[in-house]
C-alpha cells in the first residue's frame, strides 16, 4: 500500500470552528454545512481539531503549490552563521552537501520569493541558483 502512495503538501487550519465561524460572521452550524459541501467537492479534509485544504483548493485559490530547489555556494568562514539563519527559513528541508555546492534548499513555490529575499540578505552567500520543479517523475 505504501508503495502506491504519494506524498501530499497539505495546508492545515487549526483554528476552532467556533473562531472561524465568528470571523466569517456566521453560525457554527452554517459553517459545518459549508465545510461538509467543500469536503464533498474534494476541497477539504476535516477531522478533530483541523481542516486541511487539498491541492484542489489551493489551485482554485490561484496559489501555486509547486516546489522549488535553491542551491547555495557559501564562504567557508561564514558557514555556521549561514546554517543558523537557514534553519529559521520557512522551507521544507535544508541539506548541507558535498560537491560543487554547499547547501540545497527544498522550498514550496509560494514561499520562493520570500526565501530568496531572506537569503540575499545573508553575508557570505557567494552564489544562488534556483530551480522550479515542473514535473515529478517519480
Amino acid at each position: 500500500m505504501f508503495k502506491k502512495s504519494k506524498p501530499l503538501r497539505v495546508f492545515t487550519v487549526t483554528d476552532t470552528q467556533s473562531s472561524i465561524a465568528k470571523e466569517l460572521g456566521i453560525s457554527r452550524q452554517a459553517l459545518n454545512m459549508h465545510l461538509k459541501k467543500l469536503r464533498e467537492l474534494g476541497f477539504l479534509r476535516t477531522g478533530r481539531g483541523f481542516i486541511d485544504l487539498t491541492e484542489r483548493a489551493v489551485q482554485l485559490l490561484g496559489r501555486q503549490s509547486g516546489e522549488a530547489i535553491i542551491v547555495l555556494r557559501i564562504e567557508p568562514s561564514k558557514r555556521l552563521h549561514i546554517y543558523s539563519a537557514l534553519s529559521n527559513l520557512p522551507v521544507e528541508k535544508v541539506y548541507r552537501v558535498t560537491g560543487d555546492v554547499d547547501v540545497i534548499i527544498h522550498v514550496s513555490q509560494p514561499l520562493l520569493e520570500e526565501v530568496l529575499n531572506r537569503i540575499n540578505t545573508l553575508e557570505g552567500v557567494r552564489e544562488t541558483r534556483t530551480y522550479v520543479v515542473i514535473e515529478t517523475i517519480k
